[in-house]
């Protein structure tokens, strides 16, 4: 399994190209080889591909606005072609039965030929838990729900070990459960108080994370924190850069 960083940790450094292009050169000094593109300015795909090429990086999933995945899929996957990723990533939907256009039926609606147009273009689409997938819709959880109505050759989770633990799960039980499913996924911890915190500095187990994730086919570990409480994100992402690094991860 690889290790990279998320970029939505540093997003606020990335609103525009400038920015954006120094946290690239920012993030490669730390160590990293991969990323995740998310929560940045908009750049062109060429633009990112030479970004990337420059600082040795290798973007292998992004979070793709909404609009953009349902209006033009196919396109979406051309542009992920120029800069080589395959895993194509949706960040939130509501799932909030009491808001219209927020409920599980409509996340298949409008999710089930976005996904299947990405196959046939050779991508995977990737859904990206919060804890509000961990409340129950009929007789189920909605992220069960999701993994019965959603094809698994179609759509696999970027499964999330701080929002697992915070929608009241046990992230090393769900990576075994989607097991073959979760190709990418988040580590970032959790601390006293609901707090994230660095990969380390917290209470989840990390050990049984790393085990359940190795047998479940995970690929890449991208290190994530979407709240530094105060701290130099960038610091952040180095705690678990050599966290990892410790652990024996590249």
């Amino acid at each position: 399994m690889k290790i990279g960083a998320q970029l939505y940790t540093v997003r606020d450094f990335c609103k525009d190209l400038e920015g954006f292009a120094e946290t690239l050169k920012k993030i490669s000094d730390i160590g990293y080889r991969t990323v995740q593109v998310s929560g940045t300015c908009a750049f062109s795909p060429e633009w990112l591909k030479a970004q990337l090429d420059k600082n040795g990086l290798e973007c292998v999933i992004t979070h793709t606005p909404a609009d953009k995945l349902t209006g033009d899929p196919a396109g979406v996957a051309k542009e992920h072609d120029v800069f080589g990723c395959r895993y194509v990533g949706l960040g939130w939907f509501g799932f909030d039965e009491e808001k219209e256009g927020q409920g599980l039926e409509n996340f298949l609606k409008i999710y089930r030929p976005v996904a299947a147009k990405l196959r046939e273009s050779g991508k995977y689409f990737m859904y990206h838990n919060h804890d509000g997938e961990f409340k129950k819709y009929k007789d189920k959880l909605i992220i069960e729900a999701l993994a019965e109505n959603m094809p698994s050759d179609e759509m696999g989770f970027t499964l999330d070990t701080f929002w697992v633990q915070a929608g009241g799960g046990d992230p090393a039980q769900w990576l075994e459960k989607l097991s073959g499913r979760v190709p990418c996924i988040h580590l970032k911890d959790y601390a006293y108080g609901r707090k994230m915190a660095v990969i380390g500095e917290g209470n989840i187990n990390f050990d049984r994370v790393f085990e359940k994730a190795e047998s479940s086919g995970t690929e890449y570990m991208l290190a994530e924190q979407d709240d530094c409480c105060g701290e130099d994100p960038f610091d952040c992402l180095k705690r678990s850069y050599e966290y990892l690094r410790s652990r024996g991860f590249e």
